[in-house]
């Protein structure tokens, strides 16, 4: 039921998830030399030029040419994604595409820190008249968040690089050219039951043609063309335009990651439509062909045999087995008859030939609103499987929808509650905090999803990840530096719940529902059944503590258990890279005598309380 939503924005993916510390390291940005500097001291003495006849990579035609008259080393610098972050004691693996031209000069590969300081050196020597892959290991002397790589032309002559990379040794389980350990450690940790992949406002494009095409994020990471990020100029308040797609995080490394960490794959797919909030851009219904083959294709992808097709395109890859997908969803956060249209041929030719995938579809991206009711109207009447909605809000909205599921239709299809996050101020607000406000106010309005499992399958925060440098949408639930991983206290929310998940839901009655609500308290019950534990999440969100009696009606006895409780002095604290730890959850052993027992609710706290059941 609790899962994560990846989109690559906040620069989530490149400059975050994916490990690579060089930015533009293919020289493919509509400015090829952005996130480059010319290295050329006062005698130095030469030529930087882009180009493109014979490129080491067709799909990637663009690549450097450094010539030197040796009088100095002459090259070129790159700055990272807002700085490279690098441990002392730690290696970073040093590759580089390069053909010789004229003469025999060696480069120079140099790591300074962000205070100038050289960090570590090599040279490269033996270089040929056709392209060939060089590569050398750095250990920084020191640890920097500001790190800047050097490539150097030393002694006169002409060399052309390409695919200049720097990595490091240390990536997740150790892949190289991998994704970054901390990050997916943060992942791991949440215990997440799906990931939504790619997104996102990016499986639409703003404009069709830059839409998010998955055949393009496979293979060889040097043949996946470079796509520019919607988020390089969605906001005017917030460019960023060196913000773009390399993606050395595509799929197939999306379904390895699900498989690490034990989510199941909830790939998106573009429904022939651009987003809406663009140009709005739309494929003739009699044109959707290639569209929906996409789909198909993508299925093919993760679960055909290894022997033949998109199955012996993953194999290839090195993954032979399965990787077992169930889910798939169809657009984004699309409204309106043209969406309707689109989906209805999709969901035919996708159940036609795989009838056991479970198919998202989109609800637009208001929770109560003509659009809204309008596609649960249309998608019901499709017999859609699981409907989309998103709501990004107040917290008092979410304290007012606690209910908001209790009165679904049974028979419907399931709801993915997609996109959701409390916003401290309004929606797109640059002054949002990931507050203990907005966290509590989450995990009430998540009591109310568990209690109706039986209608809302899944349910996911949004956007995931934030680079505190280069963001574009706050709040986020994991902000990261060049170093370091934030956790905010929506992360813990929904880390509690997901450790917490329980097999069944248990009824649960509080004194009450309208005088619950008065006092502010909201609560959920699950049971865990190889744990032999109930499982009460229990939020308090008035500004007192309260005192409450549990009474688990038919239990003849109870063992010992834990109480874990989010909380804090003050409804606007927030953990920053400075004070990590301010809004985090404690454990504490937990041993009722009975069934019936005292519990006191911190002032401004959600408490999750796990008692054992005796045999």
């Amino acid at each position: 039921m609790w899962g994560v939503f990846f989109e690559d924005i906040n620069f989530g993916a490149d400059g975050g998830l994916y490990a690579e510390l060089v930015k533009n390291r293919g020289f493919e940005f509509p400015d090829p030399l952005m996130g480059w500097t010319t290295i050329s001291p006062s005698l130095a003495r030469g030529v930087v030029t882009i180009r493109t006849d014979g490129p080491f990579a067709a799909g990637n035609p663009h690549y450097v040419r450094l010539q030197s008259d040796a009088k100095t080393p002459f090259g070129l610098s790159n700055e990272g994604f807002r700085g490279m972050g690098v441990r002392q004691g730690e290696a970073y693996d040093f590759s580089v595409e390069v053909r010789g031209v004229a003469g025999a000069p060696a480069l120079t590969v140099q790591l300074y820190g962000g205070d100038g300081a050289l960090l570590d050196a090599t040279v490269l020597r033996g270089f040929t008249d056709g392209w060939r892959r060089y590569t050398a290991t750095l250990h920084p002397h020191d640890t920097d968040p500001k790190a800047r790589l050097a490539v150097l032309v030393t002694g006169a002559g002409t060399l052309d690089l390409d695919f200049v990379s720097l990595f490091p040794e240390k990536t997740w389980k150790n892949r190289p050219g991998g994704l970054r350990d901390d990050m997916v450690q943060a992942l791991a940790d949440l215990h997440p039951g799906f990931m939504r992949f790619p997104g996102g406002c990016i499986v639409e494009g703003s404009v069709l043609s830059r839409r998010y095409q998955w055949k393009h994020t496979i293979g060889p990471v040097e043949s996946r063309p470079l796509l520019i990020n919607r988020w390089n100029y969605e906001f005017l308040h917030r460019p960023t335009p060196d913000y773009f797609q390399s993606f050395g995080l595509g799929f197939f490394e999306f379904f390895q990651l699900c498989e690490d960490i034990g989510a199941q794959p909830l790939p998106i797919v573009n429904c022939g439509m651009a987003c809406q909030f663009n140009s709005a851009e739309l494929c003739p219904l009699d044109a959707l062909g290639p569209f929906i083959q996409d789909a198909l294709d993508l299925i093919e992808f993760a679960n055909g045999p290894a022997t033949r097709g998109w199955g012996a395109k993953r194999a290839a890859m090195g993954h032979p087995a399965p990787f077992g997908m169930r889910l798939l969803g169809v657009g984004n956060e699309q409204w309106g008859l043209e969406y309707f249209a689109r989906y209805e041929k999709f969901a035919r030719a996708i159940k036609d030939r795989y009838p056991e995938i479970a198919l998202v579809s989109a609800a637009g991206p208001s929770p109560d609103d003509p659009r809204f009711h309008l596609a649960w109207q249309r998608l019901r009447a499709l017999h859609a499987d699981i409907v989309d909605e998103h709501s990004y809000a107040l917290p008092d909205w979410f304290y007012a929808n606690t209910h908001r599921y209790d009165h679904y239709d049974r028979g419907g299809p399931k709801v993915f509650m997609g996109e959701y996050a409390a916003q401290s101020i309004g929606v797109v607000s640059v002054k949002n905090r990931n507050n203990l406000d907005c966290a509590l106010a989450e995990a009430a309005y998540l009591t109310g999803l568990e209690r109706n499992a039986d209608v809302v399958r899944m349910a996911s925060y949004a956007p995931l990840f934030a680079n505190t440098e280069a963001w574009q949408w706050t709040p986020d639930l994991i902000w990261v530096d060049s170093l370091r991983v934030l956790r905010t206290p929506s992360y813990y929310v929904q880390q509690l719940y997901a450790r917490n998940r329980g097999d069944r839901v248990l009824p649960i009655a509080l004194g009450g529902v309208a005088a619950a609500d008065q006092r502010r308290v909201f609560a959920s019950a699950t049971l865990d059944v190889a744990a032999r534990q109930v499982i009460l999440k229990l939020v308090n969100a008035a500004p007192q503590a309260w005192a409450v009696a549990v009474s688990l009606a038919g239990i003849g006895e109870v063992t010992a258990g834990t109480i874990t409780v989010l909380s804090s002095d003050g409804l606007d604290d927030q953990n920053t890279m400075a004070d990590p730890g301010r809004v985090a959850p404690r454990t504490r052993a937990f041993a009722p005598a009975r069934p019936e027992f005292d519990l006191v609710l911190p002032a401004h706290s959600f408490s999750v309380v796990r008692v054992g059941l005796a045999p």
